[in-house]
């Protein structure tokens, strides 16, 4: 059963300057996250965005890929190999706030690589992690080509974890685009959907809203996705626009295309009237379609 849906605060941090030289990117992730957390009405919950450690389309990023080693049993921090989980369970416990990590590239005990969200409670405790299930393997044409295929391996998982606040259900990026992830976590309770992101220029203006609204309205839950910022001196150009969305796909708050922090405050009566207005969730036709949140047999 999901916990009880309490009101809370949620910012994301659309973060610049993410270079080649991992340390600095580090170092200044830690930096937005204090600055984030200094904010006069606290959050309860931080959000940095996918490769945020790491340029996403630089040629070395396997080889920047760390060891987390998570298994869902207690870890212990103090002994990962991984100086970025390092950095972000400190900073969670310096701040005693959640935190979704954004993503970071992940080499496993069989030496594949995967684009990996951690997640962290208020002590600083590693609670959680998603390997993005679906790579984003695209070729628009005379616009874009990206295969994320060539260097990373997908998840095999769905993923959400409990706050005290809220049951939240996680994803990234090109997972948006497959209704069923969200469907699945909104039926196993998560009120709250979170996908650290990085549109590009190309598929950011046309689908990045419009995705997000439809996800929201579909399941009656709350959306966010967390980008970095614009850089056009990079390889890869992000659309930026983080964006929280309410189960009425209505937009709650939208960042422009630089760094960036943007906070929005999460109303549970939201969920609950739009629940109430508008049943689908006791209005589907189980008989008619399968439910894609019942075990596979």
């Amino acid at each position: 059963m999901s916990p009880n849906f309490k009101p809370f605060r949620l910012a994301l941090i659309q973060l610049g300057s993410i270079t080649a030289n991992k340390t600095d990117n580090i170092k200044h992730a830690r930096e937005m996250v204090l600055r984030a957390a200094a904010d006069a009405k606290k959050p309860d919950l931080i959000v940095l965005p996918e490769y945020f450690n790491f340029p996403c389309s630089h040629p070395h990023l396997p080889s920047s890929a760390e060891k987390i080693s998570f298994t869902g049993k207690p870890y212990d921090v103090a002994e990962t190999q991984s100086e970025t989980v390092k950095m972000l369970s400190g900073v969670a416990k310096e701040t005693k706030i959640w935190l979704i990590g954004g993503t970071i590239p992940e080499r496993d005990v069989d030496d594949k690589v995967y684009n990996t969200c951690t997640v962290y409670n208020p002590d600083g405790v590693l609670v959680a992690i998603h390997r993005k299930v679906h790579l984003f393997d695209i070729d628009i044409p005379g616009k874009i080509k990206f295969k994320e295929s060539e260097t990373l391996t997908g998840g095999s998982s769905t993923t959400f974890f409990d706050t005290e606040f809220a049951r939240i259900g996680l994803g990234i990026c090109y997972d948006v685009r497959f209704p069923e992830l969200a469907m699945i976590a909104a039926r196993q309770g998560a009120q709250v959907l979170i996908y650290p992101s990085a549109f590009n220029t190309t598929t950011g203006p046309l689908h990045w809203e419009l995705l997000q609204r439809s996800r929201a309205v579909d399941n009656q839950v709350f959306m966010a996705m967390c980008s970095s910022a614009r850089d056009m001196t990079a390889n890869y150009h992000a659309w930026g626009h983080s964006m929280v969305v309410d189960p009425m796909a209505k937009v709650l708050v939208e960042a422009g295309e630089g760094e960036e922090i943007v906070f929005a405050d999460v109303d549970p009566e939201v969920m609950y009237s739009a629940r109430a207005g508008i049943p689908v969730t006791e209005q589907r036709r189980f008989d008619v379609y399968p439910d894609v949140s019942k075990p596979r047999v």
